[in-house]
């Protein structure tokens, strides 16, 4: 299980890598491809109708344009390097854990059919050694849950069935922990673009009390892109968080809920182990031997 999950996790780190940076660089290109062309318009170069004659000598000389950016440049530098750190990281983690988790939730992780219809088989052909070794060897949860019932079954049914339900918990447990961490993502996203709002907000209404004239609408637009653009980018990031975080919840719910129907019913034949019943020491002698063989 150590395996997978190391291998799942280097898989989509690397898929989250990819998929950040193809979204850059096509931000990054449409945005280059929009600025000369905007550029051209407003200097009449790329306009279809024409704007009169060229100005005479004796016209005055156009005053200069500011140098024009692309709106990611402008975006990171509203942001700061703190900022863009921040939300970068918090990016990168959550496609990661996306991936993974999307890995984990799978039927086959959980409850596999091979592993149903191969483990039914051997108890109704009564290998339990067979049965048992099959469920020990299968990673997925469905696999750990029969394997220590089956391994608890020389104690009795009560016993065994405990076993399950504690396997089957703690594989929730670890499922839901690492779900966990995309909830987190999605409740400190919004907090931390509140704070660069704030802090943005902050800096305009401190140039406007410092300025002994009017100030400048660039000053004041400075820290308001600031503000707005640490909010745009938290809740980008927040809303799909929160979406997929409840999404895989719900999945892994019912798969949890799944395995605990099947794996009950599957070990419902030895309900009479350890009662005193007749009709299960057969199977109860033979139950035992995977727990002798440990």
């Amino acid at each position: 299980m150590r395996h997978r999950f190391s291998l799942g996790w280097l898989g989509a780190s690397l898929l989250s890598f990819w998929l950040l940076s193809g979204v850059l660089l096509a931000f990054s290109w449409v945005t280059l491809v929009d600025a000369p062309i905007a550029s051209a318009q407003e200097e009449g170069t790329f306009d279809a109708v024409p704007r009169g004659p060229p100005p005479t000598a004796s016209a005055p000389a156009p005053a200069p344009t500011q140098e024009k950016r692309s709106r990611l440049g402008w975006m990171f530098s509203s942001l700061g390097w703190f900022y863009s750190l921040v939300f970068l990281s918090l990016s990168f983690t959550l496609v990661a854990l996306f991936v993974m988790n999307i890995l984990t939730a799978r039927r086959e992780s959980v409850v596999p059919v091979a592993l149903v219809e191969g483990f039914e088989g051997h108890l109704n052909e009564k290998r339990y050694q067979e049965a048992y070794e099959m469920a020990k060897n299968d990673e997925s949860v469905l696999g750990q849950v029969l394997a220590a019932g089956l391994g608890k079954l020389s104690s009795g049914y009560d016993q065994a069935i405990e076993a399950m339900q504690e396997v089957g918990e703690e594989e929730n447990m670890k499922m839901e922990h690492r779900l966990s961490y995309m909830a987190l993502i999605g409740t400190i996203s919004p907090m931390i673009g509140l704070l660069g709002t704030v802090q943005g907000m902050i800096s305009s209404f401190q140039v406007i009390a410092v300025s002994a004239s009017a100030p400048k609408p660039a000053e004041l637009a400075k820290g308001v892109s600031t503000a707005l653009f640490t909010t745009l980018v938290g809740l980008f990031i927040a809303i799909p968080a929160i979406a997929a975080y409840n999404i895989l919840r719900n999945r892994v719910a019912r798969l949890v809920l799944e395995v605990g129907i099947l794996s009950e019913g599957l070990m419902g034949r030895f309900s009479s182990v350890g009662t005193g019943g007749g009709g299960g020491q057969p199977g109860a002698a033979q139950a035992k031997k995977p727990q002798q063989q440990r």
